[in-house]
Order: C-alpha cells, then sequence, then structure tokens
C-alpha cells in the first residue's frame, strides 16, 4: 500500500495500524499524546493502546485502554466500552492482577449482556467457554463455544470465527472428543496458514494450537505448527539474524560446550520485548525449544531457551518457564546436573511445578526418595487428564521409572497400568502416549523378568523411531539389550547396546553412553579378571573412561557413597592406590 499523503500524525497512525505497522502507529500516536491540547477520540486510543502493546510497552498499553474506556462511556458507546472493558480484563490477567481483571470482565458484562446481538460479545461468550472448561462443564463449555461460533458467522468476521472454531476445539479435546477437536483446530488454522487473519489473532491461534497440540500429545501437529509460528514471528531482516538469534541455524543434534556465550546454566535474563518486535516470537520459541528438546537437537534447543526468556513478554512468564524447564531436561540428561537443578529452580520461580523432570534429576543424584516424593505429589496435583494428556503421561512414565529404581515393583506396574489406559482411552489413538505406554509396560515385564518383555519394549521402539524422537528410542534399546540377554541372546543384546551407545555419544548423553558402552563391555566376558564383582567393573570401566565419583553414581544410579565403597574393593582386590594405576589395570585387561 501507499504511504498515506496527509501530514496528519493521527491519520497517519490510523493507516500505519490498518497497514498493522505497530511500532509506526506507536511513534505517530505517543508523540501526539504528549500535548495536552491535542485530544484523541476513543477509537484513537484504543489504537495507541493496540499499538503500545505491539511495541512492548504494556503498561502504556493499559493506560491508554484505561482513557479508551472513559471516552467510550462519556460518548455512550456501551459496545466500545464493553469492548475495551473485556481487553483490560485480558491484559491485567495476563499482568497476574486477577481481582482487577475480575472487576473489569464484570463491567464487559454489565456493557454488553443486554444488547442486541453483536460481534464484541465473542469475546464473553470465548471467556464463558473458558471458566466452564475450568469447572469440568463441558456441555455449558461447548454451548458457550458454538454461541461465540454463530455471532461470528453472523457478523462475517474471519478472526471471530477463527477463534470460535479453536475454543469450541478445545473444549472438545477436553471432553476426550480427540476426532472432532483436531478437525476444528485444523479447520481454524487453515485461516492463519491463508493469511486471512489480522495479527493478534493469527499470533493468539499458533500460541493456543501450540499448547494444544502439545496437551494432546499430537507430535506431528507440534512440529509442523511450530515451524510455521516461527517463520511468521521472523523479524524482516536479510543476512544473518542479530543478537545470536538461531533461528536460521542448522539443526543441531550434539552437545556444545560451555562458553561464555552458553554458560553451564540458565540464567535469569530480562524478559522484555524490545520496541517493534513481535510479542508472540518468545512464547512461540518456547513451544519450539519443547520440540526441538524431543527430537535431539539439544545444543539448538539450549540455545533457542536463552532466546525465548529474552524475548517473552512480561504478560507471558509462563512461556519463559516452560523454556527455562526444557533447558534443565536437556542439561540433565547431558549429565550436566548442576545446571540442570539451576534451570529447574527457575521454572519454579516462574510458577511450573519443574517435574517430572526434578524427580528424575533427584534420582540420577542419588536421592531416591526425593525423587518418589516428587513425582507423587505432582502426580496428585495433576490428578485429571482432561487438560493436559501429555503431562499426566510424562509424570506417569517418570513415577514408573522412579520406582523401578527404588524395587518398588507393584508400584510400577500400577503406573504403567494407568499410563497404558490412558494411552488406550485416547480417541484416535496418540502416538507419543503409545510409545510412552509400550515403554513403560516392558520396562516393568523386564523387572518382574516375565517372558513377554520383548513385544511391548520393540513395539515402543517402532514407536519413537516413526516419532523420530532419538533419546527415548535409545533408552528403549537399552532394556532390549537387556531383555535379549535375558533370552540368552547376546549378539542381539549387542547389536542394541551399540546402536544405543552411537545415539547418546551423538545427543551428548554422557551418563548414557557410558552405561552402554559399560553394558557393551561387561557382557563380552563371563569371569572377570581380580575377582571383581559385576558391579565393580562397570564401577571400574567407567573410573577408565574418565568418570568422577559423581558421574559414576549418575550413570549407575546409586549414591557416591556407594561408589567410593566399590572403589575401596577394587584398590584393594587389584592392589593398587589411585585412579589412575586403575585406569591402567581396566585396559591392561580389556575391560575398557
Amino acid at each position: 500500500m501507499s504511504a498515506p499523503t496527509t501530514t496528519d500524525p493521527v491519520a497517519r497512525a490510523r493507516d500505519a495500524a490498518a497497514r498493522e505497522s505497530w511500532a509506526e502507529a506507536y511513534e505517530l500516536l505517543h508523540d501526539h499524546d504528549r500535548h495536552p491540547e491535542r485530544g484523541l477520540t476513543a477509537d484513537d486510543l484504543s489504537v495507541l493502546a493496540d499499538s503500545a502493546w505491539w511495541a512492548g510497552h504494556i503498561d502504556e498499553s493499559v493506560t491508554a485502554r484505561l482513557r479508551a474506556h472513559a471516552a467510550y462511556l462519556a460518548a455512550d458507546d456501551h459496545r466500545g466500552a464493553g469492548l475495551t472493558s473485556w481487553w483490560l480484563y485480558y491484559e491485567y490477567a495476563g499482568l497476574g492482577r486477577p481481582a482487577a481483571a475480575a472487576g473489569w470482565l464484570h463491567r464487559a458484562r454489565h456493557h454488553l449482556e443486554d444488547l442486541p446481538d453483536c460481534p464484541e460479545q465473542c469475546f464473553l461468550a470465548m471467556t464463558a467457554a473458558e471458566e466452564a472448561s475450568a469447572r469440568g462443564d463441558h456441555e455449558s463449555a461447548l454451548a458457550a463455544s458454538r454461541r461465540m461460533t454463530a455471532l461470528a458467522l453472523a457478523c462475517g468476521s474471519p478472526d471471530l470465527l477463527a477463534l470460535g472454531r479453536q475454543a469450541e476445539s478445545r473444549v472438545l479435546l477436553a471432553a476426550g472428543r480427540r476426532t472432532e477437536g483436531i478437525a476444528l483446530l485444523d479447520e481454524a488454522m487453515c485461516a492463519v496458514s491463508a493469511g486471512e487473519l489480522s495479527g493478534m489473532v493469527t499470533g493468539w491461534l499458533y500460541c493456543l494450537a501450540l499448547t494444544q497440540c502439545m496437551e494432546a500429545a499430537d507430535f506431528a501437529r507440534a512440529v509442523e505448527w511450530t515451524n510455521a509460528a516461527m517463520e511468521w514471528c521472523a523479524p524482516p531482516w536479510t543476512g544473518s539474524p542479530p543478537d545470536g538469534n538461531a533461528d536460521t541455524a542448522a539443526p543441531a543434534t550434539g552437545t556444545a560446550p560451555a562458553t561464555e556465550d552458553t554458560p553451564a546454566a540458565m540464567t535469569p535474563l530480562p524478559m522484555t520485548v524490545p520496541s517493534g518486535e513481535n510479542p508472540f516470537r518468545g512464547v512461540c520459541r518456547a513451544h519450539r525449544v519443547e520440540v526441538l528438546d524431543l527430537l535431539g537437537a539439544w545444543a539448538l534447543a539450549e540455545a533457542e531457551a536463552r532466546q525465548a526468556c529474552r524475548e517473552v513478554p512480561v504478560d507471558c512468564l509462563e512461556s519463559a518457564a516452560a523454556a527455562y524447564y526444557a533447558a534443565g531436561d536437556v542439561q540433565r540428561r547431558q549429565g550436566r546436573l548442576e545446571a540442570a537443578a539451576v534451570s529447574y529452580g527457575h521454572a519454579h520461580e516462574l510458577g511450573r511445578i519443574p517435574q517430572p523432570g526434578l524427580a528424575l534429576l533427584r534420582l540420577a543424584q542419588g536421592r531416591a526418595d526425593a525423587a518418589v516424593a516428587g513425582v507423587d505429589l505432582a502426580l496428585a496435583c495433576r490428578s485429571d487428564p482432561d487438560h493436559d494428556v501429555l503431562g499426566r503421561a510424562r509424570l506417569l512414565a517418570a513415577r514408573t521409572e522412579v520406582a523401578l529404581a527404588v524395587r518398588d515393583l507393584p508400584g510400577a506396574a500400577r503406573a504403567a497400568a494407568e499410563l497404558d489406559a490412558l494411552a488406550g482411552a485416547a480417541d484416535g489413538g496418540i502416538p507419543l502416549l503409545r510409545a510412552l505406554a509400550d515403554t513403560a509396560l516392558g520396562s516393568v515385564a523386564l523387572a518382574e523378568r516375565r517372558p513377554g518383555a520383548l513385544l511391548p519394549l520393540r513395539r515402543a521402539l517402532a514407536g519413537w523411531l516413526e516419532l523420530r524422537v532419538p533419546y527415548e528410542a535409545a533408552q528403549v534399546r537399552m532394556l532390549l539389550a537387556a531383555a535379549c540377554r535375558a533370552a540368552g541372546d547376546e549378539e542381539a543384546a549387542r547389536l542394541e547396546l551399540g546402536t544405543a551407545r552411537a545415539v547418546f555419544e551423538r545427543l551428548g548423553a554422557v551418563p548414557d553412553a557410558r552405561r552402554a558402552a559399560a553394558l557393551l563391555s561387561g557382557g563380552s566376558r563371563r569371569r572377570l579378571p581380580g575377582g571383581l564383582t559385576t558391579r565393580e567393573a562397570e564401577v571400574l570401566r567407567l573410573v577408565a573412561s574418565g568418570g568422577t565419583n559423581k558421574d559414576i553414581a549418575g550413570a549407575l544410579v546409586i549414591s557416591e557413597h556407594t561408589v567410593a565403597r566399590h572403589l575401596n574393593n577394587i584398590f584393594a582386590k587389584l592392589g593398587v592406590g589411585s585412579r589412575t594405576s586403575a585406569t591402567a589395570y581396566a585396559y591392561a585387561h580389556d575391560l575398557v
């Protein structure tokens, strides 16, 4: 569109807003508003509020919207006052001020509920659907979302219609009607991908769809919409992105060493949006971190988590919490346990319960009791799986792993059975849930020494490979190796261990790679030199590989005290007095 010829800054700002050039509109209106004699209409104040929000000035946005509400009231415009009240409810809720938000929602209803049908009432219907869903009243939520869709169709608004489809989709998914819910979500996202919607609604739908896909464990859609969202969020520059932005980086599958740019632990970062940037960018990037984590692009995931925390607006800190949590998962699996603890701590500070990652961290540190307590408390707090199917499933998978580590076979079996039921209850089947459930079932059968462990483990491996989730696939290969050895098939066991070790080394999962190497070497001989036990040989191999006592404890899921005791026994049996001499013995006797 050609630039307007008028010199009136307000007219130019209106034009800029119509083109969604929000930084330009903000500068024009902000400068004009500095002069008290130059009044702004209620509509112009709403544009100032919108442009201030897009420019990252949340406080100014709220102030301008308060003034717009007063101006609409003075003009006896209840539709304008009602819509502005709803936006104030939305902004105050995002800023963590629930009392103010509730007051403005009440005002929005006061302004709009008694009016004839109008587009502004769509927002009230959307809120009513959210509130009913939170109460578990799916019938009322569905009625409210369908009222929103009917109002949107009547007024011919593509924005409101897409939001209505999304709202109805969310209700259906919460009610367990997965096939219908996903179909409606796909329909809403068609309007997004076709570029038919405003920037605000486009950003909303990307965020909502990504959240829904992850909660519903629909990994394929999460990957697709994450890539599309980041492309939409990309700034209009050419060449290399500034500030170390990783958007254009090639996918990484290994780990990066800690440097000044990528320190060992995620540290708190300022959470502001530079003027003129897309406020949805940090939120979408936080979702991307979760996807990259599952795909095994760990170095890129951690870099993206750091960038997301720089970009997340102050009213979306839950996205920063998710990024910190995902970074903690990466660091934990790489054996960077202290860094993981710091990242989980930051996630907790921002309001996220850092489970099951923290429980698995405690298990790796040899604190099994803390692991059990943490995951059990998280499961008790998340008793309803409808809202977040994947979150519940991950907790149950971790509960199975923790129970097996403390030899609580009945507890592990109960968690695996619930996970299996959760995967089986999913309408249409969910590959990610099925792979989690089969992994848990196979691990329990293996621990119980039942002959049926191979079947669910083979299904789990096929599921993870189809989803292209490498770390979990390699973990299943470790279980398969144990099952093959128990069945007397040493060759198959070594094949699985070799493949798992290669994947762990490529990902940078150091403790797992050492464990696979130790098992691979240990399975090749029946009689160990020096009178070593199998466990002592495992410890010696890890010592020879350069592992500290803490590393060895994490790899073998034992305490550091137990590691020290094993080392004393090893030194006594071999007649050596240092780790260096023990390492030399290991190499001399082909233990490494």
